[in-house]
């Protein structure tokens, strides 16, 4: 996991999926696209997704957060995709 500042550019709508870890069988998610401080719009962004409590956090475009990703990739029908959770979140601005 890394923890890292950076600026909010969208956050989508939290929805409901499956999971077998939760209670009740569904767990809030949300994505997000994170941006790293620096000079402009080509600074290394990240897609987010945000799990459970954390997916119902509201944040605002411009916001300046703290967050700790953790990075994961995974196989599907023989492709590897990489996934990024943000694990917590903390505005700072």
């Amino acid at each position: 996991m890394e923890t890292k500042i950076l600026r909010v550019v969208r956050q989508g709508e939290a929805f409901s999926v499956q999971s077998t870890k939760a209670e009740t069988g569904l767990i809030q998610k949300c994505n997000m696209v994170l941006r790293e401080l620096g000079g402009g719009k080509y600074e290394n962004e990240y897609v987010c997704t945000m799990l459970g409590n954390l997916a119902a956090c509201k944040f605002y475009q411009g916001d300046v957060v703290a967050a700790t990703l953790r990075f994961t990739t995974h196989e599907y029908q023989g492709q590897t995709f990489q996934e990024v959770l943000a694990s917590d979140i903390v505005k700072l601005s």
